[in-house]
């Protein structure tokens, strides 16, 4: 066997061995999440909160005003669009009205959706509710009962029922 011979055998050899080949490959995939846009009441309340006009004397005349204490704290996603409307209460007659729980005689009042009670937040009327800190909203309502002065002593009160949307 002459030196070529024995190179080709070599060769003939060495293309019989299978070379390992590259084991990288490549390619994307797509990931991807929705977040969806809204609102969460805090701590599950169930009470929106207060309008207390608090004691004043029967004789008493004018007007007093309240803004809603306590109740719901709402977190809104950044942005989001919040509205309220507030019902009529128990006792509406051509608007809202306090009912003596001992009798009949009724104390008309007013509700507002800002602190100087110049923005009226009429019966069913849906308003948005302002924010600037969305993880801490509370609902804009203000009260306004203007006192005759001529009603029996007693305790008066309505419930009304607050419905958001967002």
């Amino acid at each position: 066997m002459n030196r070529h011979g024995c190179m080709a055998g070599l060769l003939l050899c060495a293309c019989c061995v299978p070379l390992p080949l590259a084991a990288v490959t490549s390619q994307s995939f797509q990931v991807s999440a929705t977040v969806t846009a809204g609102c969460l009441v805090m701590g599950g309340v169930s009470n929106y909160g207060n309008l207390n006009f608090g004691s004043r004397s029967a004789l008493s005349t004018g007007p007093v005003q309240v803004a809603l204490t306590g109740g719901v704290q709402l977190q809104c996603t950044p942005g989001m669009t919040l509205n309220m409307t507030v019902d009529g209460g128990q006792y509406n007659s051509n608007g809202r009205h306090l009912q003596l729980t001992t009798g009949s005689n009724r104390v008309a009042y007013q509700l507002f959706r800002d602190a100087a009670f110049s923005q009226s937040l009429g019966i069913g009327q849906s308003v948005a509710v302002a924010y600037t800190d969305a993880n801490n909203i509370s609902l804009p309502i203000y009260g306004q009962v203007l006192l005759p002065g001529n009603q029996p002593g007693g305790t008066y009160s309505d419930v009304l029922q607050v419905q958001l949307s967002w």
